[in-house]
C-alpha cells in the first residue's frame, strides 16, 4: 500500500497533463522511481515542458497520504495502470487515467460485452421507455452496463439493468464519496452492490463542470460499443459517442420521430452509419462470437423478467417516499412542470421563425458566443449546457442572464434555456 502513495502524488500533480503523466509512468519503472529522479532525468521524458518538470519538484506527500488513508478507512480499492486488473480495453486508448478508484466489485472487463448506455437528461417518454427496455434486454442478455448514473436516460438505464439481475459500472465525475446527482444515494448503493462504481478523482473531489466530458473518454474506453437511446442535437451523450469513435468503439442508436427535438442526435448517428437498435440483440449480436458462452438470445429480445429481491426493494423506497411530509405536495409541482412543458412545446410548434444574428458582430463576449452556439430552440438543462460547452456553471450563468437580458436566449420552467434567435453564420 505504501507504494501507492507516490502513483496517488503524481496522479494529483497540479500543472501536469494527463498524457505527460501517461508518458511518465512509461519512461520510469514506477511513480517511487519518478519521485527520487533529478529534474534532468525527467526533462528526458517525451513531450514532457519545463514547467510540468518544475511542478514535479513539489515532493509533498501529505494530501497523497491523506487519500490513501480515505481509501483504506472506505474500503475503496486503488487500481494503477501497471496493475495486471487494469481493463486492458481502458489501457489501450489515447490518454487512460493512470489510476483509478473503485468501490464495489469490477468485472473482468475485458472478458465481458460491455455496453454504454447514454442519453439526455430531459428524456421523453419514449426515451423513458427505450432506456428501461434496452437496459433490461442487456443486462439479461448478459452485457455488462456502463454508465454515467447521470439524472435522465442513464440512470433509467442503470435501474432497469438492476431489476433484471444484471450488472453495471457507474463511471463518475466525482469522487467515490460525494453522490451526484443529488438523491442518487439509494442507486449508488445498488450499484456498487451489483458491480462497482469507479473514477479517476479522489474521495472529496466534487463534480465539476470540466470533470464530465473528461470521464467520457472512461465510459467509453470500458465498452465494447456505446449505445445513444435519446440525444437532442446538442447533447453530452454525443460527445460520448464521438469519443467512443474517436477509440474505435461501435455506436449504436435508438430511431426517434423525424420531428422530435430529443430524437434529432440519435437520428445524425444512424444516419452517419451509427446500427439500429430497437431491441438488444441488435445490439449483442454484433458481440455473439467475439464473447461465446456469455450473450443470451432469447433474454435479449424478451421483455426480461425483474429480479424480485430489487422490485421488492423499490416498492419498499416508493412507500416511504410516499409516507414522507409533503410526498402530494412535490408530485403536484412535477405534474404541473410536466404540463407546461407540454404547453411550451406547443407554442414552439406555432412560433413564427426567429429573427437572424450575426454572434461577431453583436459584440458579445466568447462565452455568450459559445453558449448561442450550444443552446438550440428545444429548452436544455444549465447542467446540459456546461457539460456540452466546457465553460464552468459559474460563468454559464452569468453568460445567460446577459443573453436573456439582450433578448437572445428564454428562460422555460425548471431553469432551461432556449435559443430565440437563429445565427446567421
Amino acid at each position: 500500500m505504501a507504494a501507492l502513495k507516490y502513483w496517488i502524488w503524481l496522479a494529483e500533480k497540479r500543472g501536469v497533463r494527463r498524457q505527460t503523466k501517461l508518458a511518465l509512468t512509461q519512461r520510469f519503472e514506477t511513480p517511487e522511481e519518478l519521485y527520487y529522479a533529478e529534474t534532468d532525468e525527467v526533462l528526458l521524458t517525451e513531450g514532457i515542458t519545463r514547467e510540468e518538470a518544475a511542478a514535479l519538484e513539489d515532493k509533498d506527500l501529505r494530501r497523497a497520504e491523506e487519500i490513501l488513508e480515505v481509501c483504506e478507512r472506505q474500503d475503496y480499492r486503488i487500481l494503477t495502470i501497471a496493475d495486471a486488473a487494469y481493463p486492458r480495453r481502458l489501457r489501450n486508448i489515447f490518454d487512460p487515467p493512470i489510476l483509478l478508484y473503485c468501490r464495489g466489485r469490477l468485472p473482468l472487463m475485458d472478458e465481458e460485452a460491455a455496453i454504454a448506455v447514454v442519453g439526455t437528461r430531459s428524456y421523453t417518454p419514449y426515451g423513458a421507455l427505450c432506456a428501461g427496455k434496452l437496459g433490461g434486454q442487456l443486462a439479461a442478455g448478459g452485457a455488462v452496463i456502463v454508465t454515467g448514473l447521470a439524472h435522465g436516460i442513464d440512470s433509467l438505464a442503470a435501474r432497469a439493468a438492476l431489476r433484471n439481475g444484471g450488472r453495471v459500472l457507474g463511471v463518475l465525475g466525482c469522487g467515490l464519496d460525494v453522490v451526484y446527482p443529488r438523491g442518487s444515494e439509494e442507486l449508488y448503493e445498488d450499484v456498487a452492490a451489483a458491480g462497482a462504481l469507479i473514477t479517476e478523482y479522489a474521495p472529496g473531489t466534487l463534480p465539476l463542470s470540466g470533470n464530465f466530458p473528461v470521464r467520457n473518454r472512461i465510459l467509453s474506453g470500458l465498452s465494447v460499443a456505446v449505445l445513444v437511446v435519446e440525444a437532442p442535437e446538442r447533447s453530452g451523450a454525443l460527445i460520448t459517442a464521438n469519443t467512443a469513435l474517436e477509440q474505435g468503439r461501435e455506436v449504436f442508436a435508438v430511431p426517434g420521430p423525424i420531428d422530435a427535438p430529443g430524437s434529432v442526435g440519435c437520428n445524425r448517428l444512424l444516419r452517419d452509419g451509427a446500427g439500429l437498435v430497437s431491441d438488444g440483440w441488435d445490439l449483442l449480436r454484433e458481440y455473439e462470437e467475439r464473447f461465446p458462452g456469455k450473450l443470451r438470445r432469447e433474454a435479449a429480445q424478451r421483455e426480461a423478467p425483474e429480479t424480485p429481491g430489487y422490485e421488492s426493494r423499490e416498492r419498499q423506497r416508493e412507500e416511504r417516499r410516499r409516507e414522507t411530509p409533503g410526498y402530494e405536495r412535490r408530485e403536484q409541482q412535477r405534474e404541473a412542470q410536466r404540463r407546461e412543458q407540454q404547453r411550451e412545446a406547443q407554442r414552439r410548434e406555432t412560433r413564427k421563425l426567429p429573427p437572424r444574428l450575426d454572434p461577431q458582430g453583436a459584440e458579445l463576449t466568447d462565452d455568450q458566443i459559445a453558449l448561442l452556439r450550444t443552446l438550440t430552440e428545444e429548452p436544455m438543462l444549465v447542467d446540459d449546457l456546461v457539460e456540452a460547452s466546457g465553460i464552468p456553471v459559474r460563468r454559464v450563468l452569468s453568460a445567460l442572464t446577459m443573453l436573456e437580458i439582450d433578448g437572445y436566449v428564454s428562460q422555460a420552467p425548471g431553469k432551461r434555456y432556449a435559443r430565440t434567435v437563429t445565427l446567421s453564420e
